[in-house]
This record gives structure tokens, sequence and C-alpha cells, in this order.
């Protein structure tokens, strides 16, 4: 079962600019291009269902309070990086409301089993004939 497109309204999801980390010269320590996402499991408005299977997925990125917490700071901009925050969420929520579908276990047909035999015997009929010729 693959489940329609969820959609979270932006009202529930918290964004803080920091300063990000690694390369960029001196604009890195004046500048917060990087952004934080903040995203309250059990106070959204997913289906109870839906919470549950978030919060059990047992990813590290979820609090024990279960908030969703993401940086984003690959990007040069604070706006690609929100964006891109915006996107592992929604990537992260499409995930966990997947629901893999039951498979039952099934046996092979009669007749199926029947063309195995046959080719076991003729392959045994084969090997035979490989042996030693006697007169």
């Amino acid at each position: 079962m693959n489940p329609a497109v969820i959609i979270i309204p932006l009202h529930e999801i918290e964004f803080h600019a920091i300063r990000a980390q690694g390369a960029g010269g001196q604009n890195v320590n004046k500048v917060s291009s990087a952004v934080h996402l903040r995203f309250d499991v059990l106070q959204s408005s997913l289906s109870e269902d839906l919470k549950q299977r978030i919060l059990s997925n047992g990813d590290q990125r979820i609090s024990k309070h279960g908030v969703i917490i993401l940086k984003a700071q690959a990007h040069r901009t604070q706006e690609r990086n929100r964006a891109d925050a915006l996107q592992r969420l929604h990537e992260l929520v499409q995930q966990t409301s997947y629901v893999a579908k039951v498979r039952y276990p099934t046996k092979p047909g009669k007749g199926v089993r029947l063309q195995r035999l046959e080719k076991k015997t003729q392959r045994g009929q084969t090997k035979t004939l490989r042996g030693r010729v006697t007169f």
C-alpha cells in the first residue's frame, strides 16, 4: 500500500538560523547560513498511526521528546539550506509512512514439481550414460 503525499503545514515547523561549520573563509564567521529545523511529531497534525511509526523509527535525528531535529548546512545560502532541510524532513516522513505489503508464503504447483522431477530423472540418465562401457 503506497500512501498519498503527506502535507505538513509550515506553522508546525520551526527554523533557526545558525552559523555553518567548515570552510568558507571570513564569511562563515559573520553569516548565519546554516539552518536547524525542528518538528514536534507529538504536537503535529499527522495521524496517530504515522506519529507512532515515526517515533518508533529509531532514527538518531528524533529526540526522546519526539522532536525531529535536522541541520542543513550544505549550501551557501540560508534559503537553499532551508529548502534542503524541508526536503529531508519530507523524505523522512514519506519513508516512514510506507507500509510494506504483507507477503504470504506459497508453494510450487503440482505441474512445476513434476517438471522438476522429470528434469532430475533426465539428468541422472545422462550421467549414467557417461559411465564405463561394458561389452
